[in-house]
């Protein structure tokens, strides 16, 4: 007796494999790697203690003002340079201004001016730096010689001036930390995009038709992703510095605005007869530079591989 092939086969072994999706396996991939990446940061203790520091600041600086019913304005002709009390939880000043709310403002504004001076110089760094890199020839050479020179030349001098000779206007502030401090960061990225620029799919998109600044945005600024986050999360504490020594020689914030800059400023005169004028501002500073390090020094550690932390059984 014959017997029949096809009853004994499974019933789907004629059928053809299905081919998966494409998008599906580059997000299967982007999340593992994400998850990779979250796994190396978390690994780094002091990277968890930064993020956490970081976040309880951003939360006082956001919501902080809802537990006073004073603003960084109001006067307290009653109780001047007062030390803390239950009335006022951080003391006041020379002018009866409430320390608490004066440092829940002075917080917010320099947040503000970091997080956007860090912002903006990455973005003017990564532009610049691959550009230079990717055009090559005169292109890089008059970029880096431009680049070179703005190195040599004393910007901190350059930023008092033209801050005090515009009233110390925070956003004026921001532009002017901007053109000052984009020139190092670009150097870098014009280093590193040397090597991507002869890549294979840079030059597919070359053959292709893809316009220079198509390719820049898209396939060579993309692959510095590891090095512009850790960059720009450096940048923070960077802008911190330079805003609050700015605002505390009184070329930076004026008041009648206030930053951590000014406040340290008006404490310094009476660290032993107030010191809580100077204190708590400083303790704002030094925990919002520590932070942002610790943060800064996890990302580097989990985007290399090459890391302790990025090792299987790195610790910290």
């Amino acid at each position: 007796m014959t017997t029949n092939a096809s009853t004994n086969a499974p019933a789907n072994a004629s059928a053809e494999p299905v081919p998966r999706a494409a998008g599906s396996t580059r997000k299967r991939t982007s999340l593992g790697l994400g998850r990779l990446y979250l796994r190396r940061f978390l690994r780094n203790r002091l990277a968890v203690v930064g993020v956490v520091i970081f976040a309880l600041l951003v939360l006082f600086a956001a919501l902080g003002s809802r537990f006073t019913s004073r603003t960084y304005t109001d006067a307290d002709f009653t109780a001047l340079t007062q030390q803390p009390s239950a009335r006022h939880w951080f003391g006041t000043n020379q002018g009866g201004n409430d320390i608490y709310a004066c440092a829940v403002h002075g917080l917010q504004r320099s947040l503000t001016i970091a997080v956007s001076v860090s912002v903006l110089t990455i973005v003017v760094a990564a532009i610049i730096g691959s550009g230079a890199a990717y055009f090559g020839g005169r292109v890089e050479r008059v970029t880096l010689a431009v680049i070179h020179f703005l190195l040599i030349v004393p910007s901190f001098l350059i930023l008092a001036l033209v801050s005090h000779r515009l009233a110390g206007d925070w956003r004026v502030l921001i532009v002017v930390l901007t053109v000052f401090g984009w020139m190092s960061t670009a150097r870098v990225i014009w280093s590193v995009s040397t090597s991507l620029r002869e890549r294979d799919y840079v030059k597919a998109a070359e053959f292709m038709g893809v316009g220079p600044l198509r390719i820049i945005l898209r396939h060579i600024i993309p692959n510095l992703g590891s090095l512009l986050i850790v960059n720009l999360t450096l940048g923070v504490v960077a802008t911190v510095l330079s805003e609050t020594a700015l605002s505390f020689l009184g070329f930076g914030v004026q008041t009648p605005d206030v930053s951590l800059g000014t406040m340290l400023a008006d404490g310094a005169g009476t660290v032993t007869s107030a010191p809580w004028l100077f204190a708590f501002p400083a303790g704002l500073v030094v925990l919002l530079t520590v932070s942002m390090t610790f943060i800064g020094d996890g990302l580097r550690d989990a985007l290399d591989p090459t890391s302790v932390t990025g090792s299987a059984g790195g610790r910290r």
